[in-house]
């Protein structure tokens, strides 16, 4: 098998098991097996890092279940290949050069050289926000609820927030901490820096680590540095900008709180929207603006190498920097003074169409199994699923059994990828040696 085939199938061996896992009597608060669509939907859900559920997890499933569950989670955020390279560094076994090739690929990096100390690099970081968001949570959980309670609330959101994933034990998700900013602000931390990329995460840190050491080496960052992180800042600004204007009027989500926590509100819903899928507002009684807002941010996601999906925010950013040159009368895309190869381009043009595709087809199939939803809340379900976001208006649990099966597979699209599932389907990759001519056609 090629490497795109190996994480595809990984994915789906794990999702399998996991389902297996969650339909067990020990998972289920009732004692009882669980619905075999259910258990999958979850699985699913946790393994792509998605967050949306047909059922309440925190009444539905027991504590082993909610274990099952947050392990999924965190084998999903990872990664089918660096969670096996942990389990292989574990036990002492060797790489094969098909295991390094495979997890290049899976890593998204140039060479096979160094994978391993990224694999420990990325458990690192993974280690380190968690265990920070647990120790933040804890006080602030515990004035509600008991401290052995507190504890395992505050690891169950670090480990769903950081792996941009959207499950809560809440009821209500996080509606309840509306008016509880420190939650919401480690909670969006969280969220960005899980879906900003380890690669953002790890220059960032060298780029500290010589600025307060004695050596004033000069760092010069990557062009997908400069471009996730530049991207980022300037989608929250505009969400939590347009969250604000839309919503502060509506009495059913932010009009109700006071200014300080209506920017709050607007800055979080600014960030979950980029694959997290957690909520401190309903979004199913947002204005009709808002709701279009999301689709779009879910959309486009978070940033390669993170925990996140949708088409990331350098595919998005290489789609706007083409579309100024054509306007321009320019025949190369130039981002911060460097040229972006042509190869890149086609890359980044694939994905959003190969993507807005799969959402097409996903939105259709939904408005025929469930045609009693309103169109506009079946797009956004099937966004959130195709981007692995995990918010909904409210329809996931009300869905019919082929309505979650769709889901399910849009889920697994989103997480693996649309490239790399091609690249799994059709194995001949090699580029032609044959050179058609050129011709000129119209366009526009």
């Amino acid at each position: 098998m090629n490497p795109a085939r190996t994480i595809c199938l990984g994915f789906l061996a794990v999702i399998t098991f996991g389902a297996f896992l969650l339909m067990l009597p020990l998972s289920s608060s009732s004692g009882n097996w669980s619905n075999p669509i259910t258990s999958l939907f979850t699985s699913t859900s946790a393994v792509c890092v998605t967050g949306l559920s047909v059922v309440d997890v925190g009444k539905f499933y027991s504590f082993w279940g909610q274990l099952f569950l947050v392990v999924l989670v965190q084998v999903g955020g990872l990664g089918y290949m660096t969670a096996t390279s942990v389990l292989m560094i574990l036990i002492g076994r060797r790489f094969s050069l098909r295991d390094k090739v495979t997890l290049q690929q899976s890593l998204d990096t140039t060479g096979i050289r160094g994978g391993l100390q990224l694999v420990k690099s990325i458990i690192a970081v993974t280690m380190l926000f968690e265990l920070t968001g647990v120790l933040v949570l804890i006080p602030i959980f515990n004035q509600k609820m008991s401290f052995i309670d507190s504890v395992w609330q505050a690891i169950f959101h670090s480990v769903n927030a950081f792996n941009n994933a959207g499950f809560s034990l809440f009821t209500d998700n996080l509606m309840s901490y509306v008016n509880t900013p420190v939650v919401s602000i480690i909670i969006g931390l969280l969220i960005i820096f899980g879906g900003i990329g380890y690669q953002v995460i790890l220059e960032g840190y060298l780029w500290l680590r010589t600025k307060f050491s004695r050596d004033r080496e000069y760092i010069s960052f990557s062009l997908t540095f400069c471009v996730a992180v530049s991207t980022t800042i300037a989608l929250l600004l505009f969400g939590t900008i347009f969250f604000w204007l839309t919503e502060f009027n509506n009495s059913e989500t932010l009009g109700k709180l006071p200014l300080f926590d209506q920017i709050i509100g607007a800055w979080f819903q600014s960030v979950t929207t980029r694959t997290a899928g957690f909520n401190t507002i309903d979004n199913g009684k947002m204005t009709v603006t808002g709701i279009f807002i999301t689709i779009a941010l879910m959309f486009i996601g978070a940033s390669p190498g993170g925990t996140g999906g949708g088409i990331k925010t350098t595919t998005a950013r290489i789609l706007a920097s083409c579309t100024s040159a054509a306007l321009q009368g320019r025949d190369e895309v130039t981002i911060y003074k460097l040229q972006v190869p042509n190869g890149l381009i086609l890359k980044a043009v694939g994905v959003a169409v190969g993507s807005l595709f799969t959402v097409i087809c996903s939105t259709g199939l939904l408005s025929l199994t469930d045609r009693n939803i309103s169109f506009i809340s079946i797009l956004f379900e099937a966004t959130s699923a195709f981007a692995t976001v995990g918010l909904s208006t409210g329809i996931t649990s009300s869905l019919s059994w082929a309505g979650q099966l769709v889901i399910i597979a849009t889920m697994y699209i989103g997480r693996v990828g649309i490239l790399l599932l091609m690249a799994a389907i059709f194995t001949d990759t090699r580029p032609s040696l044959i050179k058609y001519p050129k011709e000129s056609m119209l366009v526009g």
